[in-house]
């Protein structure tokens, strides 16, 4: 990662109308599996968390929209093209205000690898998880 700053991260939904950076604070990927992710990404979400104070969204705020997929959980998203972006629970306030970045918005090079697969019980009957990495039935 010569020339970057490995911590910071950079990213932007696919019609370029809304643009962030974060401040990561590992390099873990989490692979979540279970039903509403599936549907949000159209495959399993993979995401990065970050302290939701180091989240700028630097060109296009008024473009993120939010959904509530559940009673402690929204989804932030491009209102242009419908990229999916963000996924920010209000659960663990004991964790501080975390925010999970979708891995597919990064800009290149990111530094970060998958490290584990989250509700594997849900997962889709399409597709095999062919890795070694760990992997829970729920969070």
């Amino acid at each position: 990662m010569t020339g970057i700053d490995a911590k910071k991260l950079s990213g932007r939904c696919m019609c370029n109308a809304v643009e962030f950076t974060a401040i990561r604070d590992n390099n873990n990927i989490d692979a979540c599996h279970c039903g509403q992710c599936r549907r949000w990404s159209g495959h399993y979400w993979a995401s990065v968390n970050v302290e939701y104070a180091t989240l700028a969204i630097t060109k296009g705020a008024d473009k993120v929209g939010w959904f509530r997929s559940s009673d402690i959980v929204r989804r932030g998203f491009c209102k242009e093209c419908g990229s999916a972006l963000f996924w920010q629970a209000d659960r663990h306030p004991e964790h501080g205000h975390r925010i999970a970045i979708s891995a597919g918005s990064l800009d290149a090079p990111t530094g970060l690898r998958v490290v584990e697969h989250i509700f594997v019980a849900d997962k889709g009957d399409y597709y095999e998880i062919a890795d070694d990495l760990p992997q829970k039935d729920a969070f």
